[in-house]
C-alpha cells in the first residue's frame, strides 16, 4: 500500500539539486545573504510572488490543496496565492449550485483567490456582491484573457478589452462592489499585433482601483503557441507604477519564473501550464524566491505518490470515488512525462476505475526509477498554433461597443475558461 499521508518531496542524495526538504522543514529561513521576495495584492501578502493560474478541469480544489502542500515546503506560508477555477458571474447569479460549488475552498485555502469572468458591468457587481454576502472570497480576480473561440466570437474573452469603455465598467463595478477585497485583472496582450489593448487596460484597471494586473505575454491569436513576448511585461511594468504587474507565460521551472522578474522588472509571475503533472514546482518557486538551491527531482516512485494523493484529494473533492478517480485519468500523461513508464501502462493509468485499482498498477512500476532529467522538463501542456481572431463581424472597427454587439455579449459568458 502507498503512503497516503504525505506528497513525496524528492530523493534525498548526495548531490543538492536531488535533495528536497520534508514538511517539517517548511518556513526555513533564507540562505545567507538572500533576500526573500514576497507579493502584496490588497491586504494579503503573500511569502512567494507566484499565483496558480486558473485552469479549467484542472485547478479544483484537490489540485490547488496538493500545489499548497508543496509550496509550505520552503515558505512561511503556502507559498504564493491559489486561485480558483475560473466561473462565470452570470451562472453565480442564477445560482448554479455547481458554480457555487467551484468557488467553496478547503479549510486550508487562505486567502480565498475567486476568478470570475463576465461581460456585463451589472451581472459581474452582482456576482461580486453575492461572493462578499455569503463570505467565499477573500480576493476576486477578473479574467479577460480567455482565447477559446465560442467565447471571443461573442465578444468576450481575450478581445473585451478591445471595447475600453466596457471593460472599465466592468472593472470598476467589481471594484467598488468588493469594498475592502482586492480586484484583480487577468489580460493578454491584445487581439492580434494590431490590435493591442494590454497598455490601454492597465492604465484603466490602475485608475479604477484594481489591486493588480496580470499579463500573458501572447495575443489572442496565438493562443498558447511561440513564444511570450516578456517585453510586453517589461513595457507594462513600466507604465503602470501604482499596482503590482504579474508576468504570464513560459513560466516550466523555477529559474524561468526568477528569469521574469529580473527581466521584466514585474512584482510576481502566474503559472498556469508549467505545474500540470508538476505540482512539486510550487516547492522550487518557494525555494528559489527565498534563495535557496533546493530543487525536487522527484524518482518514478515519488511521482506515483504524488499522483496517489492527488487521487486521493480529488475523492474527497467530489465526494464520489468514481468520478475524482475519471477527473484524475486526464493527469497521467503529464505525471509521467519522460519517465519509463511505457505506452500500454500509461493506458492502463488512463483507464482506472478505482483507488485500488491505481493502487495495482502503480505497484508494478519500479518506484526507483531515478529523476530523468531534461525529458521531464520544458513546455508541457497543448501549445497548439496561432489562430485567426474569431470575434463578432465589425468588431474591430471601433474601440466603442455598438448596441448590436452589446445585444450578442451575453452569449459569450460561457463555463469555459483560458487566459
Amino acid at each position: 500500500m502507498l503512503d497516503r499521508a504525505h506528497p513525496p518531496t524528492g530523493t534525498a542524495s548526495d548531490d543538492p539539486e536531488r535533495t528536497a526538504p520534508g514538511p517539517a522543514a517548511a518556513g526555513a529561513a533564507t540562505e545567507a545573504g538572500a533576500t526573500r521576495r514576497t507579493l502584496t495584492i490588497g491586504p494579503h501578502t503573500v511569502d512567494t510572488p507566484v499565483v496558480l493560474a486558473p485552469m479549467a478541469g484542472i485547478t479544483n480544489m484537490a489540485f490547488r490543496l496538493l500545489c499548497r502542500e508543496f509550496g509550505a515546503l520552503h515558505s512561511q506560508d503556502d507559498g504564493g496565492l491559489y486561485v480558483s477555477e475560473m466561473v462565470t458571474t452570470r451562472a453565480l447569479v442564477e445560482d448554479h449550485r455547481e458554480s457555487w460549488r467551484l468557488v467553496t475552498m478547503g479549510e486550508r485555502e487562505k486567502p480565498r483567490s475567486v476568478q470570475l469572468y463576465g461581460v456585463d458591468p451589472t451581472t459581474v457587481r452582482r456576482s461580486v456582491e453575492m461572493l462578499l454576502e455569503r463570505d467565499k472570497a477573500d480576493h476576486i480576480d477578473l479574467n479577460f484573457g480567455c482565447p477559446v473561440p465560442k467565447v471571443t466570437r461573442r465578444g468576450g474573452g481575450g478581445v473585451l478589452p478591445w471595447k475600453s469603455e466596457l471593460f472599465t465598467r466592468i472593472v470598476r463595478g467589481a471594484v467598488e462592489a468588493a469594498g475592502d477585497v482586492p480586484v484583480t485583472v487577468k489580460t493578454r496582450i491584445g487581439i492580434d499585433h494590431d490590435h493591442v489593448t494590454y497598455r490601454d487596460a492597465g492604465l484603466i484597471a490602475q485608475e479604477v482601483g484594481a489591486a493588480a494586473i496580470a499579463l500573458h505575454g501572447r495575443t489572442v491569436v496565438q493562443h498558447y503557441s511561440g513564444t511570450a513576448r516578456w517585453e510586453a511585461i517589461t513595457d507594462l511594468k513600466e507604465l503602470v507604477t501604482d499596482i503590482p504587474v504579474l508576468g504570464n507565460g513560459d513560466i516550466w521551472s523555477a529559474e524561468d519564473a526568477v528569469e521574469m522578474m529580473e527581466q521584466t522588472g514585474c512584482d510576481g509571475v502566474v503559472v498556469g501550464r508549467g505545474c500540470q503533472g508538476r505540482p512539486w514546482l510550487f516547492a522550487d518557486l518557494a525555494a528559489a524566491f527565498a534563495g535557496r538551491p533546493d530543487r525536487i527531482r522527484p524518482t518514478l516512485g515519488d511521482v506515483a505518490s504524488t499522483l496517489r494523493r492527488h487521487a486521493e484529494l480529488l475523492v474527497e473533492f467530489y465526494g464520489d470515488e468514481g468520478r475524482g478517480i475519471r477527473d484524475l485519468r486526464k493527469h497521467v500523461a503529464w505525471y509521467f512525462k519522460g519517465y519509463p513508464v511505457g505506452g500500454e501502462m500509461r493506458h492502463r493509468l488512463a483507464t482506472m476505475e478505482s483507488l485500488a485499482d491505481l493502487d495495482m498498477k502503480l505497484a508494478e512500476l519500479d518506484w526507483s526509477s531515478p529523476y530523468p532529467g531534461e525529458a521531464v522538463e520544458g513546455p508541457r501542456g497543448r501549445a497548439g498554433s496561432p489562430k485567426r481572431a474569431v470575434v463578432p463581424e465589425g468588431w474591430m472597427d471601433s474601440r466603442d461597443l455598438t448596441d448590436e454587439h452589446a445585444a450578442r455579449l451575453h452569449e459569450a459568458e460561457l463555463d469555459t475558461s483560458g487566459g
